[in-house]
This record gives structure tokens, C-alpha cells and sequence, in this order.
């Protein structure tokens, strides 16, 4: 009798020409991701081609149960690392059987704004270094952290190796390469300063793709953390007190700001960002008053201020970005259970489209 991995693991290519397709789409929480999959005739590699497809929205929180058709549209295609071969992962937003975007989508309007000629002229570049915690399934308490108790204090965990301070680098080490395999441009990982919290970083993406992306990262390390037996937590403040909560920083440029003379623009698009500050922090993310106090490499949430190199600043921006009079900057503030799609449209249009007059 084979395995169960063994039938896991088949290979589908040798026997049909079909492939399995799994929608994956953000359900009525906002965070909560749901999929499932369909058997299609054949590869595909444009979601123009893929079908639509609905759910019950009933059972999401997404629509009423005497109305509860919602319909997926395919959105972009990624490789599956879990069934590989010809497989996909496909990232799809929700919508009425009328055609109307639902409240939950965000992907919409997001698409809009980075569709305009003038956001499309400035090609925006975002890079998202998302945090998250790693829990112990039946206690949600950190994974390595004694039972109900404390590890030492913070200081070895932030980059490190070892048996004491790093856990759940299996996870994360199989996440940074199911993504590449998915052809997420994730550009990086790294164990965070709290023990038993990392990082992964994705991008430069352009535009609407920087959302994609993330999602279906986050898509593959909830994946993962399910075969693992571990739980994922994008809490922005996970353990109350002397501890640093985790964020989603959000690098970006447009191509004024990289072109020479950028950094004037760089201050002028930071100018915009700070008169819009209460708009942004009220769209970055549940819970961040729990984690922008003014400690722990943030600033205090009611507070908007930006600096050179400094880390506990709104929005920082790097001694090689002064130095060159070009570049990017960097947003700290949204929350690591920010929606990317929202995040980096409304960036786009507070420095691109917004007329502070």
C-alpha cells in the first residue's frame, strides 16, 4: 500500500494533461484567507483564461444566507508548491453575481488607483517586510518560550543562530523557497528581534503586484505552518510589555524619486504623508495602538515624525538615500496585519494623486 506522502506527492504530468488549480481568496475578516480547488483541462498562465468561480459567502461572513453567491475572478497566477508540477495557485477578489465589487475587496479599488495615468507614469516600487510570530498550537504562547513563562530578555534573538534563540527556522528556511518556487519575488528572510518572531521581505514589486504577492506568501506560510503543526500570528502586538510588537514596513519610490533630484521629491511626497497621518494610521492595520508607543523601534501612533536612519520615526529614510539625493523611504507604521492592497494604493495616491491645497 503506498504512503500517503507518496500520493501526495504524485506526479501528475506522466499520467494527464490536467492540472489542479487552487483559488485563493481573503475572507469577511479581512485576514482570514480561505481556498479551495478545481480540476482545468490544461496549464494555464493567464488568469484571463481562468474561469470564474463562486463560494458561499454565507459561511465567510461575505454575504447574507438568502443571498450568498459571491463570485471569484482570477486575478494572477503563481506556481503551487505543495502539488508542483503544472499546479497553480491562483489570487482572486470577490464580487456580487451583479459584477459589484463586495466590501471586503479591497483589490478593487486598490486597481483603480494604480491604474490611473499618473500613478502608471511614476511606476511605484514597494518593498514589505512582513513580521510574524510563530505560536504553539495549543497554547498560543511563542514557539520556543518556556510553558507560561519568559525567555531572557531581548538582545541575541534579533539575526540569530542557535538552538536557544532561534525557532522555527525549518518553517521559515521552507518558506522563503516555496515562495521562490511560487515566483513570489520574496528578497529576503531574517529572525526578528522578539524570540520566536521572524520576517520575510517581498519585493521590489510594482504597483498592484506588491499585493499579490503578499498575500500569497502569506497564503504558503499559513500552508506551512499547517503541515508544521505550529500556529502564525500576524498580531502587531502578540506579548504584552518589553517586548517589540511586529509590523509590515513599507519601502517605497516612484520614478522621480529614483531619477536625479529625487530626494527633494522624497521630502515633498514625506510632507503629504504626515497632513494625511491620521488617514493612514486609521487604514494600517488592527490593533497597531497596541504597538506604536513610541517604544521599541516605533513612533507613538499619534505622532507623525520622519529622520534620517532613524528607526523609531514614522517614516525613515536611508543615509544612502541622503547621500545620493535619490531613493526610497520607508513607512514604519503599518501593522503586520495590514492589507497590502490598501497600504500601498493609499500611498500611492496621498504622494502621486492628492492635491494638499
Amino acid at each position: 500500500m503506498a504512503l500517503l506522502s507518496d500520493l501526495i506527492n504524485l506526479n501528475l504530468t506522466a499520467s494527464t494533461p490536467k492540472i489542479i488549480a487552487e483559488y485563493i481568496w481573503i475572507g469577511g475578516s479581512g485576514m482570514d484567507l480561505r481556498s479551495k480547488a478545481r480540476t482545468l483541462a490544461g496549464p494555464v498562465d493567464d488568469p484571463k483564461k481562468l474561469p470564474k468561480w463562486n463560494f458561499d459567502g454565507s459561511s465567510t461572513g461575505q454575504a447574507p444566507g438568502e443571498d450568498s453567491e459571491v463570485i471569484l475572478y482570477p486575478q494572477a497566477i503563481f506556481k503551487d508548491p505543495f502539488r508542483r508540477g503544472n499546479n497553480i495557485l491562483v489570487m482572486c477578489d470577490a464580487y456580487t453575481p451583479a459584477g459589484e465589487p463586495i466590501p471586503t475587496n479591497k483589490r478593487c479599488a486598490a486597481a483603480k488607483i494604480f491604474s490611473n495615468p499618473e500613478v502608471e507614469k511614476e511606476v511605484p516600487w514597494y518593498g514589505i517586510e512582513q513580521e510574524y510570530t510563530l505560536l504553539q498550537r495549543n497554547t498560543n504562547w511563542p514557539l520556543g518560550w518556556p510553558l507560561g513563562g519568559f525567555p531572557g530578555p531581548q538582545g541575541p534573538y534579533y539575526c540569530g543562530i542557535g538552538a536557544d534563540k532561534a525557532f522555527g527556522r525549518d518553517i521559515v528556511d521552507a518558506h522563503y523557497k516555496a515562495c521562490l518556487y511560487a515566483g513570489i519575488n520574496i528578497s529576503g528572510i531574517n529572525g526578528e528581534v522578539m524570540p520566536g518572531q521572524w520576517e520575510f521581505q517581498v519585493g521590489p514589486a510594482v504597483g498592484i503586484s506588491a499585493g499579490d504577492e503578499l498575500w500569497v506568501a502569506r497564503y504558503i506560510l499559513e500552508r506551512i505552518t499547517e503541515i508544521a503543526g505550529v500556529v502564525v500570528s500576524f498580531d502587531p502586538k502578540p506579548i504584552p510589555g518589553d517586548w517589540n510588537g511586529a509590523g509590515a514596513h513599507t519601502n517605497y519610490s516612484t520614478k522621480s524619486m529614483r531619477e536625479e533630484g529625487g530626494y527633494e521629491v522624497i521630502k515633498k511626497a514625506i510632507e503629504k504623508m504626515g497632513l494625511r497621518h491620521k488617514e493612514h494610521i486609521a487604514a494600517y492595520g488592527d490593533g497597531n495602538e497596541r504597538r506604536l508607543t513610541g517604544r521599541h523601534e516605533t513612533a507613538d501612533i499619534n505622532t507623525f515624525i520622519w529622520g534620517v536612519a532613524n528607526r523609531g520615526a514614522s517614516i525613515r529614510v536611508g543615509r544612502d538615500t541622503e547621500k545620493e539625493g535619490k531613493g526610497y523611504f520607508e513607512d514604519r507604521r503599518p501593522s503586520s496585519n495590514m492589507d497590502p492592497y490598501v497600504v500601498t494604493s493609499m500611498i500611492a495616491e496621498t504622494t502621486i494623486l492628492w492635491n494638499k491645497a
